[in-house]
């Protein structure tokens, strides 16, 4: 299509759905095309943000008779690889703001999650019932992003990935119509779509997940400054190898400006935080920590809360922010592992990222349940996060090459495999799965979207 045809085509969709698509130029269309990620500069052809599962299915069969393409988008966390792998010039970006019922079935233990929900939604709607769902670190990520790509929790190496809790899929296919997906209607399907990442498949309408009887959890952090990051970094490692799998947790070495809409404990302050939940009784877990609180932490908020708190523990930031990131998967750090991201972001090190994370892998979350889904496991002892906040170009620019710098120091360490949700666009999206998973999810993708309409932030070809 010509540039011509393609403005036209924009503008016949807008007079089929007047309020709801939006073109450039038009009021709502630089706040619909903002994504989370303030970095990320996102240029459709149009944005549309309708108000139930109808209405996408109208919209996607209006978009696929115009010759357009359509991308789905919650939040816009996962915002930068849309961008790198995307030509948006001919894509309707569509936003599933709108779609937020949440329903709880507490005697099934079921929860079902509209496709355009966050956790804030759905977390405490479950608590009611004494329930938690198997959420984000951050309350205001997109639940079906975030599940669709795997999922991973602080009650992870308990009860696995996110994507293993899915039940039932209810999606817009490419041709625009409604389904409802799960292992007995489209068992093909059904696997793909939880790890394949949904957008390459439809777009998800709605979601419902298992939900797990837990009313409170003993979470929190402890806090050192950068100096002591040798031996908490040693030590957690180490303990890391057999920790039990009630606990899950995280270690960032992290940078802060001195900001003064910042706590004291953090602005302007270099630190390294060990945060994560542990299951079971406040006795238990004390003994779980120990070998943590032995390195004299000089913070230290474990203690039994409500799960509705838990995403306060990690200190994600609560608004839109504009960040570049990269991420791996790492294998045991041993010695020399430890050494070589300590030259990279430890206390004598001049770095860039604002932090650097190492989640707890292994548990539950290594281990792949029977039918479980594209992505049901992860392997690897470390997800590692590197991120920088990069509000103007040069921080960008400075964040990405630390990042670059800290995954080659680590390519010794570094497993083939990598996480959807911790891949903002460096990596290629096969190194997520096996040679043989990959091929039957490119079987899949040719089967539900031949034409490739639907663009896709992490794109199955």
């Amino acid at each position: 299509m010509t540039i011509a045809s393609v403005h036209s085509s924009a503008s016949s969709l807008q007079a089929e759905f007047p309020g709801v698509v939006h073109l450039p130029g038009g009021p709502e269309y630089d706040a619909l095309t903002t994504p989370w990620d303030l970095a990320v500069r996102q240029a459709p052809v149009a944005v549309a943000e309708p108000g139930d599962a109808a209405a996408v299915a109208a919209i996607v069969r209006a978009v696929v008779g115009l010759g357009l393409r359509i991308a789905p988008q919650t939040t816009g966390h996962a915002a930068a690889p849309l961008v790198h792998h995307q030509d948006l010039s001919d894509v309707v970006l569509l936003r599933t703001g709108r779609l937020t019922e949440v329903h709880i079935d507490a005697p099934r233990r079921l929860a079902r999650i509209g496709g355009g929900a966050i956790w804030a939604d759905v977390i405490g709607a479950a608590a009611e019932h004494g329930l938690m769902v198997l959420h984000g670190s951050a309350a205001d990520v997109g639940v079906v992003g975030y599940t669709l790509a795997g999922g991973l929790s602080f009650y992870g190496r308990r009860y696995g990935l996110a994507a293993n809790s899915v039940r039932v899929i209810e999606l817009v296919t490419a041709a625009g119509e409604l389904m409802r997906v799960d292992a007995e209607s489209d068992p093909e399907l059904f696997w793909a779509l939880r790890g394949g990442v949904g957008a390459n498949f439809g777009i998800v309408t709605a979601v419902e997940m298992e939900l797990f009887p837990l009313a409170t959890v003993h979470a929190g952090m402890m806090l050192w400054d950068i100096g002591h990051a040798d031996p908490v970094l040693r030590t957690w490692a180490t303990w890391a190898k057999t920790a039990p799998e009630e606990v899950t947790t995280s270690l960032r070495i992290m940078r802060f400006p001195p900001l003064p809409e910042l706590p004291p404990f953090l602005s302007g302050r270099r630190i390294v935080v060990i945060d994560g939940a542990v299951l079971g009784s406040s006795e238990d877990a004390a003994a779980v920590l120990a070998p943590l609180r032995a390195v004299a932490p000089e913070m230290d908020t474990f203690a039994d809360m409500p799960t509705t708190v838990l995403t306060d523990v990690h200190m994600d930031p609560p608004e839109p922010t504009p960040s570049v990131a990269q991420g791996a998967i790492l294998d045991e750090l041993g010695e020399e592992g430890v050494r070589a991201l300590l030259q990279e972001v430890g206390p004598s090190a001049e770095c860039a990222l604002t932090f650097l994370e190492l989640r707890q892998l292994g548990g539950a979350i290594g281990r792949s349940p029977e039918h479980g889904g594209a992505i049901s496991a992860l392997p690897g002892s470390f997800a590692m996060f590197a991120c920088a906040i990069a509000p103007f170009p040069e921080a960008a620019a400075a964040g990405q090459a630390a990042g670059q710098s800290v995954r080659r120091a680590m390519t010794p360490w570094t497993n083939e495999r990598s996480f959807p949700s911790f891949n903002h666009g460096e990596s290629q999206v096969g190194t997520g799965y096996s040679a043989g998973d990959f091929a039957r999810l490119r079987a899949v993708r040719e089967r539900v979207d031949p034409d490739r309409v639907l663009a896709a932030h992490h794109p199955i070809y």
